[in-house]
């Protein structure tokens, strides 16, 4: 294979016994790109992807040099060509990308040409998460009734998944009931370091079959960032934009701005992730970061387990920034080795890491960043969000009289704080501030299975002291143990039984829901979900 490398940056890596090519960023820098070894960890990614893939045209050596000189001004208003080196899918965009695809192979078809030519030409994998509705509750085979019922309801479009899998080249589909993609992406797809075949012949006559690279993607649901915790590169783009970067066809995209966010100390003992991430998001949309890169560094990071990490990546968008990037470190080698990844796999990720300074230790030096902003963790306090916008963060110990004051202030309904209203063909009534629906169900904590255990211990409690759901409650929780097969613990089961649901696949949200539970107030009308907030009248997170 043939590169331009400009900067005769191209090496030979030597893991174990294979040897693999990669472009080096400290042989470019002593060739040219003089100080890149100060830029953000995630900079130094976009680099060496137009390292890779310079051809003097989508890629030129200019291009490659604005990213040094972003160093001089710490910004730039130069366009560059991004190829992500995966694609991730869910159903709700990923199943008419498929369509489109055998669009174009019936079309090949009639123009005479050869149909199995139309192929992804970059990895894409399809994870069916959006579609399982909880048409079944409170019993114990809850969750396979509503599997079944959804292949059941919708045969045609998996008969038509399946039969694309087996046709079509570098695409794979994670059937529905296995876990939301972001989880899929973190515990099974992500390998933070990828490697491809390419047949490379270096100057001193030796040779490699392989080419590693760091591992980026895009993917159709504005939560990819979540694999940022995995120092994964990743971001949420529109269908089209996937679609195209499925075709091969690069994104588009301004060298960024990145906001470093330095965390110092520890986290208290009972303060989570949660808690932290509503914090950095109010931290964040106060100074304004849409459209920037955010980079987290500091003596902090040692405390944070990458689930951790993985919250606050995953609320790239509250907050308002492409992503929320982590660098690779020790933590980053357990986890994958926690998750069972080769180990192969995980001795290419460490020793590609540091013959890049892409590896951070406590000894790292800070990188240059557009601006630094400051967070002391042990600060950190229990919070909620709401009533309307993540950024409204509230202190736990102010849920009672924020809840009085949205009544007032966001809603107009001071004087309805104690109406009740019947409910026909029911014995029970209604107001505000009733919980209708108890759900665990969005992504935002699906990384950290911390909180989980937390409201699976509540509730195994609540069951012991003879506390039950209310007859107007429907409960139902989507947590992402399937692919570790971590729901057959005990507490889990607990959990299960309290809460009265059956469907553990697709959220880990449950912090701030055992936060209330254990407080006895119910805060939100219509709706308390522990994950991220849903918008309605006086409902918290």
């Amino acid at each position: 294979m043939d590169f331009v490398d400009s900067f005769k940056c191209l090496r030979p890596l030597k893991v174990g016994s294979k040897t693999y090519a990669y472009f080096s960023l400290p042989a470019a820098e002593k060739n040219g790109l003089k100080g890149i070894s100060r830029l953000p960890f995630s900079l130094k990614v976009l680099l060496e992807n137009l390292l890779r893939n310079e051809d003097g045209r989508s890629v030129t050596k200019e291009d490659i040099q604005a990213v040094a000189q972003w160093l001089k001004d710490r910004t730039s208003d130069r366009e560059i060509a991004f190829r992500p080196a995966r694609v991730l899918m869910q159903d709700f965009t990923g199943v008419p990308a498929v369509v489109d695809l055998a669009a174009m192979r019936d079309a090949m078809d009639h123009l005479g040409g050869e149909a199995t030519k139309i192929n992804p030409l970059v990895p894409v994998d399809l994870v069916i998460d959006h579609s399982v509705a909880v048409n079944f509750f409170g019993h114990r085979d809850s969750f396979k009734r509503n599997v079944e019922e959804e292949y059941k309801q919708n045969q045609e479009r998996y008969r038509f998944l399946k039969w694309a899998q087996m046709s079509f080249k570098n695409f794979r589909v994670v059937p529905p009931g296995t876990g939301i993609c972001h989880q899929v992406n973190l515990e099974y797809l992500a390998r933070t370091v990828c490697s491809t075949k390419a047949a490379v012949k270096f100057a001193d006559k030796s040779a490699a079959s392989e080419i590693a690279f760091p591992d980026t993607v895009v993917g159709t649901d504005s939560h990819t960032t979540m694999v940022n915790g995995l120092s994964v590169l990743g971001w949420g783009v529109g269908g089209i934009e996937a679609e195209a970067a499925m075709l091969g066809q690069p994104y588009s995209m301004l060298l960024p701005e990145v906001i470093g966010v330095r965390l110092n100390g520890k986290l208290k003992e009972g303060v989570t992730a949660t808690d932290l991430v509503l914090t950095v998001t109010q931290m964040l949309r106060k100074r304004g970061v849409v459209g920037k890169f955010v980079e987290y560094f500091g003596p902090g990071l040692a405390g944070l387990t990458i689930a951790d990490r993985a919250t606050l990546g995953n609320m790239s968008p509250e907050y308002g920034a492409t992503c929320g990037f982590f660098p690779i470190d020790d933590d980053t080698l357990r986890y994958l080795s926690d998750t069972g990844r080769p180990a192969d796999r995980i001795a290419l990720v460490a020793a590609y890491a540091k013959a890049q300074s892409m590896y951070r230790t406590k000894n790292t030096p800070d990188p240059v960043f557009t601006d630094v902003l400051k967070l002391e963790l042990s600060s950190i306090e229990p919070s909620l969000a709401g009533p309307k916008r993540p950024q409204d963060r509230i202190a736990l110990k102010d849920v009672k009289s924020g809840f009085v004051q949205a009544m007032d202030r966001e809603f107009n309904k001071a004087g309805e704080l104690d109406k009740r209203v019947p409910v026909e063909g029911r014995t029970h009534t209604l107001g505000h501030g009733d919980v209708v629906i108890a759900a665990i169900t969005s992504c935002t904590n699906t990384s950290n299975p911390s909180v989980m255990i937390a409201a699976g211990l509540l509730a195994k409690k609540a069951v012991e002291k003879g506390l039950a759901v209310k007859p107007w409650v429907r409960p139902a929780a989507r947590g992402d143990f399937g692919i570790h097969q971590q729901e057959r613990s005990g507490r889990r089961r607990g959990a299960l039984r309290q809460s009265q649901f059956r469907r553990p696949r697709e959220c880990r949200c449950a912090g701030q829901l055992s936060r209330l539970a254990a407080a006895g107030r119910r805060l939100c009308a219509c709706r308390l979900d522990a994950g991220r907030y849903r918008q309605g009248a006086a409902r918290h997170r």
